[in-house]
């Protein structure tokens, strides 16, 4: 079966990476893709889902599942809460075809690319800085101080943009969706994958 590919998607909050992502798999029609979805020991927020946002666990059984080595990333973020990507389903998804997206920061992007090989990853800019506020303040669900604190840790995740293999500016949402559209479409093309893909074909081509 044709094995599917692992992207990390990484973005300031407010570049509109959740969006992108969201658009991207509603696009999809037969190819499969999907996010992955993390762990996390904080509690579930209004609307959020088991299994769908997160999977909402303590903090002794977060734990427990470092001590199993069950995390192919983790980090403790700002409030003493952990969050984690599961190395079990990361590979199930990947060896039935599945692109499966990681919707993580550059922290566990280095951590990732330690440990896997091929992953690809992308990262989403703003326009500019203030066009990020702008967005920021339009959502109207953080304080001012928030906010500031949100600036701030932007300019430092953007920073690290150079570590990535893609970087896509999100100033027209559409053609930065065809661009992340384009990204996935040429890792399909690629030679090892079109071995897989049409191994077939190739061997009857060449059996003269």
């Amino acid at each position: 079966m044709l094995q599917g590919n692992l992207y990390i998607i990484s973005a300031p909050s407010g570049a509109g990476k959740s969006s992108l992502i969201s658009a991207l798999l509603k696009r999809a029609n037969s190819h499969k893709m999907m996010v992955s979805v993390s762990h996390t020991t904080r509690p579930p927020r209004p609307g959020e889902q088991e299994g769908v946002h997160y999977y909402f666990v303590s903090h002794s059984e977060f734990e427990d599942l470092i001590a199993q080595h069950a995390f192919l990333e983790y980090a403790k973020v700002f409030g003493g809460n952990y969050y984690g990507t599961s190395l079990f389903a990361i590979e199930e998804n990947l060896a039935k075809g599945i692109d499966v997206f990681l919707d993580i920061d550059w922290q566990g992007a280095q951590q990732i690319r330690k440990k896997v090989s091929g992953v690809k990853s992308i990262f989403i800019l703003p326009p500019s800085l203030s066009e990020l506020e702008k967005r920021l303040i339009g959502r109207g669900q953080d304080s001012a101080e928030v906010i500031a604190d949100r600036m701030e840790k932007a300019i430092s995740e953007i920073s690290h943009y150079d570590e990535y293999d893609y970087v896509i500016v999100n100033d027209d949402f559409e053609q930065a969706l065809f661009d992340l559209q384009a990204i996935l479409r040429a890792e399909r093309l690629t030679l090892s994958h079109q071995q897989q893909e049409n191994k077939g074909l190739i061997e009857q081509l060449l059996a003269n």
